[in-house]
């Protein structure tokens, strides 16, 4: 049996728990990072003389280095290992964040939003394997929901940031990112520890010592060298079996990657426009971060929340309930402005819908692969959802320049949202967990 076979099936001890809290930690900055543009786009837009698309494309840009940073960054995890990844990840992140704060143009701000794209989208792909793999196997949906739930502490700490300085200079959210980014470079290199995977399977000069150095903290038994060489024999063979997945796999590799799409379009739609948009419909800048602030809140617990309910039940089934109460709810939200306290309310309600069902796409994607392409099948499903992402505040941009209200861009992404209930239907025959619980169903019926 393998290290990673080993902690799936063994109990979850402190340590690991402390792993996927840095993990956590790391994925509040693309929280704030993104919520930095979204609560800081009415001072931006007026201080640079921006349109709509042109402030949409602003957003894009982060985007579009998220996407870099998924898909060509990433790979690198499996050549120098995960932790050096990260960290020349969060050097590129804390770069950018300082230099968007004290960028003299629109122009020299987007260059710089695209290095912070692009060292996000390296910690990202970097940390969500890395909390996996320090997961056993009965905690695993959970600690993807508490790491996803990052997301929605950073744009927490975004909004209060920003909340704090309505009125006064906006580029005080950038640097206080930058502080924060700062921050997780000097504990990460000093806590976070290599991943156990990686070292069996590269096995550097080091690594066993690495590996049990690892493994005592997380209470289990060493291994030794002769474990290591069965367990690379047997990657070896499987690396070997699993070529041509993408062949294989077809169908549910592009379904899955249309779930991460049309989810990613409706949640950075939400978080990157709903403060522009409630300023447009006549609320104060004020109240409009207010109300942004409550859909941050709101994804604080919605992860947590569907990891929860994943337990008892097949989580593609809970993903689906979850995108349709999430487009159904983004409708309620938009028209429930005009009263502040409903909209915060309901708005609380759509972080935790939309938020739950970033943490479904982590969760329901792993089983669609064989363990030993699962990483570049998530790998590039996070990158491919990055479309989405980029399409989102470019389409809402040009679609407002248009003429557009507030309310019908709402609709339509909520109507993206629900499609993504539509490719999950469709999914479910591919669904290895959908297959166990349909035949339970069946008996009992």
């Amino acid at each position: 049996m393998n290290i990673t076979a080993r902690i799936s099936q063994a109990p979850m001890s402190g340590y690991q728990w402390l792993i996927v809290a840095l993990c956590t930690f790391m994925n509040c900055l693309d929280g704030f990072d993104v919520m930095a543009v979204a609560f800081t786009g009415p001072s931006v837009t007026e201080e640079f003389g921006l349109s709509g698309s042109e402030f949409g494309l602003l957003v894009s840009v982060g985007l579009i280095g998220m996407a870099i940073g998924s898909m060509l960054l990433a790979p690198f995890a499996d050549l120098i290992g995960r932790r050096p990844l990260i960290l020349i990840s969060l050097v590129l992140g804390t770069i950018g964040m300082f230099g968007a704060a004290m960028a003299p143009s629109v122009t020299v701000m987007g260059l710089f939003r695209l290095v912070t794209g692009i060292g996000v989208g390296g910690i990202l792909a970097s940390t969500n394997v890395i909390a996996s793999e320090f997961s056993n196997a009965r905690n695993r949906g959970l600690a993807i929901g508490i790491y996803t739930a990052g997301y929605g502490i950073g744009a927490t700490a975004a909004s209060l940031v920003a909340k704090t300085v309505v009125g006064g200079d906006w580029r005080i959210v950038f640097y206080a990112g930058g502080i924060g980014t700062l921050l997780a470079l000097v504990v990460i290199a000093a806590v976070l520890p290599e991943s156990v995977a990686f070292l069996e399977q590269r096995r550097p000069g080091d690594a066993l010592e690495r590996i049990n150095r690892t493994l005592a903290r997380m209470r289990m038994e060493p291994v030794t060298a002769a474990d290591l060489d069965r367990a690379t024999a047997t990657g070896s063979a499987a690396e070997r079996a699993g070529s041509g997945w993408l062949k294989q796999l077809l169908t549910p590799t592009i379904l899955l990657w249309l779930t991460f799409i049309t989810i990613m379009f409706g949640f950075y739609f939400v978080n990157s426009w709903t403060p522009t948009l409630l300023v447009e419909e006549g609320l104060s800048e004020s109240a409009a971060v207010t109300a942004g602030m409550a859909i941050s809140i709101g994804g604080t617990v919605g992860s947590v929340l569907y990891g929860v309910v994943a337990r008892v039940r097949t989580p593609r089934v809970v993903l689906i309930g979850f995108s349709l109460l999430s487009a159904a709810m983004m409708i309620v939200f938009i028209v429930s402005t005009s009263a502040l306290w409903l909209g915060f309310a309901v708005g609380v309600v759509v972080g935790a819908l939309i938020n739950g069902c970033i943490a479904g796409a982590y969760t329901v994607g792993p089983p669609l692969y064989p363990a030993n392409v699962r990483s570049v099948g998530m790998g590039w499903a996070l990158g491919m959802g990055r479309i989405g992402a980029i399409l989102s505040p470019t389409v809402a941009g040009l679609l407002k320049d248009a003429g557009a209200s507030a309310t019908q861009l709402y609709i339509g992404a909520a109507v993206v949202v629900a499609l993504c209930a539509l490719v999950l239907v469709a999914l479910r025959r591919h669904d290895p967990e959908s297959r166990p619980v349909a035949a339970e169903e069946a008996l009992a019926a």
